[in-house]
């Protein structure tokens, strides 16, 4: 399977979740190393777009293609299997709460969830210290340049 990543080019070949450890996020808290992706570039912009101000244009970015082997372990969560407040913006502490639990008890590499951004896509989390993570890797990075559409006031 493949997803992908937006990252700064600078860290496009960082698989090791320090960006999302050291910030927090939806589904992991600070502290915890978690690597994000989406199931298209699609959905990784859209990603982007909803944490950026309007009137600023991100740049220095790269698109990263990841290979996610069919062996590996990945669990999926559905929507009416989160609490009712997974939605909600700033995210609340409930979807931290499975991240980490995710990560810590590591039972499985990836955790696929639904996407708040862009209803019925999903993004995949991988967790950095799973033993078979070093079997998921790179496979492309290419310099992303976003439309001026998505960020105009």
């Amino acid at each position: 399977m493949r997803v992908y990543r937006l990252s700064k080019a600078i860290y496009a070949l960082d698989l090791t979740g320090k960006g999302a450890e050291k910030a927090g996020g939806r589904w992991n808290s600070k502290g915890i190393a978690m690597v994000y992706t989406g199931e298209s570039r699609a959905l990784c912009t859209a990603e982007i777009a909803v944490h950026t101000p309007l009137g600023y244009l991100p740049e220095g970015f790269s698109l990263v293609t990841i290979e996610i082997p069919d062996e590996i372990s990945l669990v999926f969560l559905k929507p009416e299997e989160l609490a009712k407040d997974w939605k909600i913006f700033p995210h609340p502490h409930s979807t931290q709460k499975i991240g980490d639990r995710f990560i810590r008890e590591s039972k499985f590499a990836v955790l696929k969830v639904p996407s708040v951004v862009v209803q019925g896509e999903f993004n995949y989390l991988i967790n950095p210290g799973y033993p078979d993570a070093p079997k998921i890797r790179i496979i492309n990075t290419e310099p992303f340049e976003f439309d001026v559409r998505f960020f105009k006031r």
